[in-house]
């Protein structure tokens, strides 16, 4: 498989593991989301959507530049593609703590754990390839991000 193949098949994987997290958001979005009371720095909803859309590419093209390197460094290329695995199961965990069992707290406690594996994704992409590293640097802002809002959100609703 050559270098744009193996980028293709991770960012469609990444594309369609986004796409059915949010089939758990849509429904909670219209109903329950609209109940809790959100800090003043909640962005717009429809921020979310493109914003992610974005990052999943980012972490497909990074994770496909890790990928083309399988030849030369095969145990560090494996390695760090377990922890791209592992973070992208839990960012999908996330929306369904989140969003389909509507608990901030379990999600906001779950989110630190993914912002650590998306560090240590981001720490073994560098040594691979650096573009791909600095490729991880805008989705775990994102995250960082997140975890504020979802912590605001748990700490204004929890009464």
């Amino acid at each position: 498989m050559n270098k744009i193949t193996r980028i293709l098949v991770v960012v469609v994987t990444c594309l369609a593991i986004g796409y059915f997290s949010g089939t758990v958001t849509r429904s909670a979005i219209t109903t329950w989301y609209p109940t809790l009371i959100k800090p003043s720095f909640n962005p717009p909803n429809w921020i979310f959507a493109p914003v992610w859309s974005m990052l999943y590419v980012m972490m497909g093209v990074a994770a496909g530049l890790v990928w083309d390197r399988i030849e030369a460094e095969k145990e560090a290329v494996r390695k760090a593609l377990i922890f791209f695995a592992i973070q992208l199961a839990l960012n999908a965990l996330w929306s369904y703590l989140f969003f389909g069992l509507h608990n901030p707290m379990l999600a906001g406690l779950e989110i630190i754990v993914l912002w650590l594996m998306i560090f240590e994704t981001y720490i073994q992409f560098s040594k691979i390839n650096k573009i791909a590293g600095y490729l991880f640097i805008p989705y775990l802002a994102w995250v960082s991000f997140a975890a504020v809002l979802n912590g605001s959100i748990w700490w204004l609703n929890k009464g």
